[in-house]
Formats: C-alpha cells, structure tokens, sequence
C-alpha cells in the first residue's frame, strides 16, 4: 500500500503543480472539468451507491454547470476594473455559508444525518455545494494578476495546497504520537484533538515562508488566515468521511493507486479553497 502511494505522488505531484504553474488560467478552467466529473462521478456513489443511474446522471448535472460557467463567464472576463465577475464572487460566498452549514451537520452527526441519509435531492445538492465553489475558487485564484504575473495566481493556490498538506502532516504525526482525546468519533473514528492541534501548529511552517518572500504582509492577518483555512480543510475531509460513513463507503473510488479516489485527495481542497478565496478578495483585492 505505501508503495502504491508512493508512485502515485511522484507522477500526479509534477502532474497537478506542472498545471497550477505552467497552464493558461483558460485551459486550466477547462482542464478542471474532467477531475471534477471523476469527483462528481465518486459523489454520486454516495446518494446511492447502488445506482449507477443515479450517479451519472448527477456527474450530467455537474458537469454541465461547470461547462455552462467556462462558457458564459471565460477567464477574460472574470475580472473587471479589479472586482472577480459577481457569478463566481455569489458562487463563492454560496461556498463559505456551505461549509459553515457543514461544520454544523458534522458536530450533530448523526443525528443530523436523520434529515439528509435518506434524501437523494439533499445530499445532491450538498455534493454541487461542495464541488462547484472549489471548481470557481480555483479558476478564481488562478486567474488573478494573470496578465501581469502569469504565476502569481498559481502561487495563490499552491499556497493553500501548502496549507492543506502542512497541516495533514502535522495532524498525522501529532495524531500518532500524542493522540488520545477524539476530534469527531462518530464521524471519523482515528482523529484526535492532539493532530488538529499539530497540524495547526505545522501550518506556522507555511506562514514562515509567506513572511520571508512577502514581509509587507500583516503577520496576524497572515496567521489568521493560515489558521481559519487549516481549520476548514480540516471540516472538509471531516465532511466527506460523514457522507462516506452515511453510505457505508470507505473510499469514494479507486482510480489512485493507494489514495482511493479523486475526493479522497481533494477532500480538504473543496473547503479550504472557497474559505480562503473569499478572505483574499474581503481583504487583498
């Protein structure tokens, strides 16, 4: 299983930051689409995962909005006179009430999954509440400053992947070593305080760098920042292991080798993505 892991980061990894860095903020919309009919595809397994009808024609559903947003708002012109286009900003403010709701269902769970488990139209709406506002909030940070830095944008969303993965490092050591009071048992049973704790502590790692090549910036908006988007990646892998538990689902898919699925690896992304895009426009642009 390590191994299969193993070679799975060492091609996605060039694969996903060769992307990020290197491709058009255009072509990235649009090669954006195909991961997230594979994530939509793996959703759709947990309204039903008995369905198969179900689950395409949820990826139809998905899909067809993230085209009809390539088309009717393309990358030139998404911004004007410095403001992101208002679909994308009500999309992405849709995103942060989202995971707010989320956070809740996750801390009543399962109590709350009284009122979702069984209804289809919920727990659909749910999956387009989740995927969508990290499709427009990638497209988003991609796509700022691009005419004058081609990177800059990339930047942006490596910084929140740098977020992401500190802070699962950080939870994974301090979880093994230190782990004894549980985050959420009845959501995911191996998570403790002590990792929420590390990796938040590790994340200090990444507002480290953002200082050294960017002194200008306000350290405690720097760390606040860091931290509220630590804390959502957090919520969001919390949020897809209640939706797998509900369905009785351990991994969404299976097309990465000792990974699982396309969720499975964006699972913390698709909140920690919507948080912090909203907080850089509130407080950068």
């Amino acid at each position: 299983m390590l191994k299969q892991r193993i070679i799975t980061v060492l091609w996605l990894l060039p694969l996903v930051i060769g992307a990020i860095f290197f491709l058009p903020a255009e072509y990235f919309a649009w090669a954006l689409i195909p991961v997230f009919m594979i994530g939509a595809k793996e959703w759709g397994s947990f309204i039903d995962p008995q369905c198969t009808a179900t689950q395409w024609t949820f990826t139809a559903t998905v899909t067809l909005i993230l085209l009809s947003l390539n088309i009717f708002v393309p990358v030139e012109a998404l911004w004007l006179k410095g403001q992101v286009h208002p679909i994308f900003l009500a999309i992405i403010t849709i995103g942060l009430f989202w995971w707010i709701i989320s956070t809740l269902l996750i801390f009543t769970f399962p109590k709350s999954g009284e009122t979702w488990k069984n209804s289809p139209m919920l727990k659909s709406m749910f999956g387009q509440l989740t995927l969508i506002p990290c499709f427009v909030s990638l497209i988003t940070l991609k796509s700022i400053s691009s005419n004058v830095d081609p990177y800059f944008g990339g930047a942006l969303v490596f910084l929140v992947m740098l977020v992401v993965w500190a802070a699962d490092t950080g939870a994974y050591f301090a979880g093994r070593s230190l782990g004894k009071h549980k985050l959420m048992p009845n959501v995911s049973p191996n998570k403790t305080l002590e990792g929420l704790g590390g990796g938040l502590v590790a994340t200090m790692v990444v507002v480290i760098g953002v200082m050294y090549y960017s002194p200008e910036q306000e350290l405690g908006l720097v760390i606040a920042v860091t931290l509220i988007t630590a804390l959502a990646s957090a919520f969001g892998d919390l949020s897809e292991s209640m939706f797998k538990r509900a369905a009785n689902i351990k991994d969404s898919g299976k097309i990465l080798p000792g990974h699982g699925g396309v969720l499975d690896r964006m699972d913390s992304l698709t909140a920690a993505l919507p948080v912090f895009t909203f907080i850089y426009l509130a407080f950068w642009v």
